[in-house]
């Protein structure tokens, strides 16, 4: 008979004593014995050490230490079969003595990498088995593997196959993982905003959806738990920080986290800090934006708007008209118009001033009678109406000869065969050219009630902004992080300019011949979706940043 025979024999015959035995307690020498068979040269013996060890581990606790080290050689044993083995066994440490389960699946979480699926596989198995039994332990392990303020990662391989393992693996159980519900979805939102110190744009997002599937985050939540969410958003936002106008990065990560807000805002959560940050830090730079960045901070504060309270529509109010007279030209001036950002930026005034209507008094040269001090109703602001009416007026009409040139040319491609143009770039230019209809009929809707001394401001949905619209009709873009389509009006992030002409669009071209158009917008919504921030970008070590 062999040595590895022999050794086989053996261990046979040490489990089977230990089975057998009612104090097993006395058998501490057959228990060494396994222990020792984990180092032998024979392949089927470690493998059947794998399986003794962790089945009589209660049984000796003063041998603890040395049976989970020699079954920790054999998760790293050259051999895959050994490993396998070996992965298996490792939930059984924890079967009849819990206290070991951290330590178990902070093993486990390290194995992760592991490259051959067979033994991926058993891993996962194995931190599924120990969650069943301890979930509140188990996800603490586990996170300590994503990032926490005390136990900075310093592998992201390992990093990134743990976060995996979570999205792939636990988020789907979580009906089944997290009881009881209430107290272990506090907890694993506690252990995210933990993990939320350096993240990547794509990782927030997970996190944040992960968190609004949450039933403590649900539709029936109170406010403040929704207003918690915001404060997460928020604290990724770095609304803290100063701002400074070349800073592209943090213009694309504020715009993402306004844009992911949106809908908490919906649910009643203050937009305050966010539309406070803006006021203060962003508007007044807004020229020194990126190109590309200025229409979607447009659009996402046109969105946000109607959820301003009073004293923050009051506040932000004179940055978004003096922002607004820069973007409606004069016609003696031949200032260029671009027409997204006009709409978006009526939109925001008409929302504000419906929250603070007497503020326009002093801002556009309204006589709006509240009864307050602030209707300032004694002061001569006749030169800001005529001023803010003239612009309206220039506004109007370039709309409707654009709105024209439009048509027409709606109306020309209908006739006409299209050679040299495929169907494709013919429903893209149909699209386009309806969206900036969309567009300019917003506009004449917006500009008109304000000719008034004492306009009525819209405050309500009968305004349906123009790229909300075109999201209905519009196949989405093949793009990552759900991009919405690029308006259709020239100088307001057409598809076209981004596409530096990629396609022919004539249509639109020709609707716009011989007016004064300017600018070019980001065209994607979603200010950044897909695009994240990263994590050690630009050699700030772990701070976050924007890679592009």
């Amino acid at each position: 008979m062999t040595d590895a025979s022999n050794d086989i024999e053996s261990l046979y015959v040490y489990g089977e004593r230990l089975s057998e035995a009612k104090d097993k307690s006395q058998n501490v020498e057959d228990y060494k014995s396994i222990i020792e068979a984990a180092r032998t040269s024979s392949i089927k013996a470690r493998q059947l050490a794998a399986q003794l060890i962790p089945r009589f581990f209660k049984f000796f606790p003063g041998l603890s230490g040395s049976a989970v080290d020699a079954h920790l050689d054999l998760c790293e044993a050259e051999e895959l079969g050994i490993r396998v083995q070996a992965i298996r066994g490792l939930p059984l440490f924890c079967k009849d003595t819990p206290e070991h389960i951290s330590k178990i699946v902070d093993i486990l979480a390290q194995l992760l990498i592991a490259e051959e699926n067979v033994e991926r596989d058993a891993v996962h198995k194995a931190l599924l088995s120990l969650l069943r039994q301890d979930v509140k332990a188990s996800l603490t392990a586990l996170f300590k593997h994503i990032e926490s303020v005390d136990e900075p990662v310093t592998d992201d391989n390992l990093r990134e196959r743990t976060l995996i393992f979570i999205r792939d693996k636990v988020f789907p159980l979580k009906s089944e993982l997290l009881k009881p519900q209430e107290q272990m979805e506090r907890h694993i939102t506690d252990l995210i905003k933990k993990s939320l110190q350096d993240v990547t744009g794509a990782e927030f997002k997970m996190f944040m959806d992960f968190l609004k599937s949450l039933s403590i985050f649900g539709e029936k939540a109170p406010t403040e738990r929704v207003q918690e969410l915001v404060e997460i958003i928020e604290g990724q936002a770095d609304l803290d920080a100063q701002f400074s106008g070349s800073d592209g990065d943090h213009v694309d990560r504020l715009i993402s986290c306004l844009y992911m807000a949106l809908p908490f805002f919906i649910r009643g959560a203050s937009s305050s800090k966010f539309l406070n940050y803006l006021n203060k830090h962003i508007l007044p730079v807004f020229d020194k934006l990126p190109e590309e960045r200025k229409v979607d901070l447009l659009k996402n504060l046109a969105e946000s708007s109607p959820y301003a309270a009073p004293q923050d529509s009051r506040q932000i109010l004179p940055s978004v008209v003096q922002l607004l007279k820069k973007y409606m030209p004069r016609r003696k001036t031949g200032e260029e118009m671009n027409f997204t950002y006009v709409e978006c930026m009526l939109y925001t005034f008409h929302h504000l001033a419906n929250k603070a209507p007497n503020a326009t008094n002093s801002l556009c040269g309204y006589k709006i009678v509240t009864g307050q001090p602030s209707d300032r109703l004694g002061e001569d602001f006749t030169e800001l109406y005529k001023d803010f009416t003239e612009r309206l007026s220039c506004v109007e009409d370039l709309t409707k000869a654009t709105m024209k040139k439009l048509t027409q040319g709606m109306g020309q491609q209908n006739k006409s065969t299209g050679a040299g143009v495929s169907d494709e770039e013919k429903k893209i230019q149909k699209q386009n050219a309806t969206t900036g209809l969309r567009t300019c009929n917003n506009i004449l809707a917006m500009t008109q009630p304000l000719h008034s001394k004492s306009p009525s401001f819209i405050g309500d949905k009968r305004i349906n902004l123009s790229w909300n619209e075109a999201v209905k009709t519009v196949a989405p873009t093949k793009t990552a992080g759900g991009k919405r389509p690029a308006d259709a009006v020239k100088g307001s992030s057409n598809q076209s300019n981004k596409r530096g002409r990629g396609v022919n669009n004539q249509l639109v071209d020709r609707a716009f011949e011989g007016l004064s158009y300017g600018g070019r917008g980001g065209g994607s919504r979603g200010g950044g979706q897909g695009r994240g921030w990263g994590r050690h970008s630009q050699g700030q070590g772990r701070g976050r940043g924007y890679y592009r």
